[in-house]
């Protein structure tokens, strides 16, 4: 049984490594105590975990172990005083032959969790050695989602942009919460993944762009006039109402269309599609700015690259933790800057959480980004009070401090 951790990346966004690793024991911790019989179990990769059964399984008895995990994770893990639902994919490979190949199994077992990744509906899946069998739940998530929105359950929260010699906010990206009733403040994780299951994606985008607007022109009525980030979903980008939407809620909030940047991932903006490229040229003839989020987590394709239109480009996190020991890395970040100077747009770096990471960028000659070092997402109300204060001047000093005594 191979376990993937869905949504993981939201609790390395929302925090750091360190949180992420905190959850990922947790989970550990929680599989090793749920399941009564002999079992191996161990990491495979970063959010994956495998599970050996000893014995003879069919599909309904390891179905039956894949809702027992399920139900127990239905209680929240908790990191940094923040809630979050563990959801999984799950495939199964069975082989009848004791003989078989450790490698034989395991590639049966990824092909039965390619299976449950691949199916909107389905997040079991189970495979034998002569038959690709898939059965599963269904999400039951869409009440929760019409709940949490007409119950005003759902929050935006701001984590700043910050000039890295100035050390001012010079923007925010925009981020979903959800204050569940019962659990708290969540990651949305669950509900995103529900709205993406059952067609309501854009319904769910088009509240998170209207917020985020709305938002937009409290700052400004307060004298705080900095550009938003919001993140678009590959679903949005296919609706043909997206650039109607978005220049009526510039036009009745009344704000300056460059005051938005809309974020998209890097596979959405590279997925050579012609009805994406229309409508991305349509809301950039709208001044609404462009930028590629997550650059180099996927598979750039560099001459798709060259003939898009960006603003923006950010560096994923991914990149930007291990700067201190990964000359690779380095050299990733400096060609990122050269392809953004060829294209006369900004770059940012996402995942900033030490001095020497910022200093390293700084050399590089990347001029801005966000992270722990500075914030991480907070409530509008504490956003505006940050902007009120001005710059990060005295986190920088705290951190500098903190270093000086580990040292």
């Amino acid at each position: 049984m191979l376990i993937d951790v869905m949504r993981f990346s939201d609790v390395s966004s929302a925090f750091d490594y360190r949180a992420g690793d905190e959850i990922l024991l947790q989970i550990a911790n929680r599989v090793l105590s749920i399941f009564d019989e002999k079992l191996l179990v161990g990491r495979v990769s970063g959010d994956i975990f495998g599970l050996i059964f000893v014995g003879r399984y069919n599909e309904a008895q390891m179905y039956s172990r894949y809702q027992h995990l399920i139900e127990h994770f239905k209680t929240p893990l908790y990191t940094n005083d923040t809630a979050f639902i563990a959801d999984f994919n799950v495939g199964v490979a069975s082989h009848r032959d004791y003989t078989v190949s450790v490698t034989r199994l395991v590639s049966l077992a990824e092909a039965a969790l390619k299976q449950a990744k691949n199916n909107q509906h389905q997040n079991f899946s189970f495979v034998s050695d002569n038959q690709n069998s898939v059965s599963g739940r269904g999400l039951a998530l869409k009440a929760d989602l019409t709940r949490a929105m007409e119950n005003h359950e759902l929050e935006l929260y701001f984590q700043p942009k910050v000039d890295f010699t100035s050390l001012k906010i010079v923007g925010a990206e925009c981020l979903l919460r959800w204050n569940h009733p019962l659990d708290g403040m969540l990651f949305p994780g669950t509900l995103i993944e529900a709205a993406e299951s059952y067609n309501m994606m854009n319904v769910l985008g088009e509240w998170t762009m209207a917020r985020a607007i709305s938002m937009l022109q409290k700052l400004n009525q307060q004298g705080i006039n900095l550009p938003i980030s919001i993140n678009l979903s590959p679903s949005q980008l296919y609706d043909t109402n997206l650039v109607n939407i978005l220049s009526e809620l510039i036009t009745s909030h009344d704000v300056q269309a460059s005051m938005i940047e809309l974020e998209l991932t890097e596979d959405v903006a590279l997925s050579n599609s012609l009805m994406v490229k229309r409508q991305l040229d349509d809301i950039r003839s709208k001044g609404v700015q462009i930028s590629m989020d997550d650059f180099g987590k996927g598979y750039s394709n560099l001459s798709f690259i060259r003939d898009l239109n960006l603003n923006a480009i950010k560096i994923d996190k991914t990149f930007v933790l291990d700067l201190e020991e990964s000359p690779v890395n380095i050299a990733i970040v400096q060609a990122t800057k050269l392809i953004c100077d060829a294209k006369n747009c900004k770059v940012i770096a996402e995942g900033v959480e030490n001095l020497n990471q910022m200093a390293i960028l700084q050399k590089i000659g990347i001029p801005c980004g966000q992270g722990f070092l500075f914030s991480p997402a907070v409530s509008f109300d504490e956003f505006i009070k940050q902007c009120r204060v001005g710059d990060f001047s005295h986190r920088i000093i705290d951190a500098g401090d903190s270093a000086d005594q580990a040292s």
